[in-house]
């Protein structure tokens, strides 16, 4: 898995958490972002989550679960975000292609939700492999947003 230059993808740790937890208030304003518990929960349980570093200052995370096991495995992309000073430099990617390594591990389908109106991220997804099969309305909370749901076939 590649990484932008000066950026590196590892395995997010529990002390990551607090600085997840103030860039999703950033990345998502209007809605219910994730706490710093909900983070260490989400490691706790042993789902795959990933860190873009640049040195030491978290600038990205990710995360997975795998949701059934083999032989029809599936997985969902629970989160995805990238500090904005940072966006635009591969570092969404970056995060994605090491997620979905995890689903290929076990020849996972992959599913995720993303807002109708978030182009940016859809069209990541799409170059991915990622194909929107449904519509959930009033997704996200409390903003009432609208998401697709994609899926990515194993591989």
């Amino acid at each position: 898995m590649s990484a932008p230059v000066g950026i590196a993808i590892e395995p997010l740790r529990e002390s990551d958490a607090a600085r997840c937890a103030l860039l999703e208030r950033v990345l998502f304003p209007g809605e219910d972002p994730w706490s710093a518990a909900a983070f260490r929960e989400e490691l706790r349980a042993g789902h795959a989550y990933l860190a873009a570093r640049e040195g030491e200052m978290l600038v990205g995370y990710g995360g997975i679960a795998l949701v059934a096991g083999p032989p029809k495995a599936e997985a969902e992309i629970h989160t995805i975000g990238v500090d904005p000073a940072f966006q635009g430099r591969g570092i969404g990617r970056a995060l994605l292609r090491g997620l979905l390594v995890v689903a290929d591990g076990v020849r996972a389908t992959v599913f995720l939700e993303v807002r109708t109106d978030n182009d940016v991220a859809r069209a990541l997804y799409e170059r991915e492999g990622f194909a929107v099969v449904g519509l959930r309305r009033h997704y996200y909370t409390p903003s009432g947003a609208d998401a697709h749901t994609m899926r990515r076939d194993p591989r």
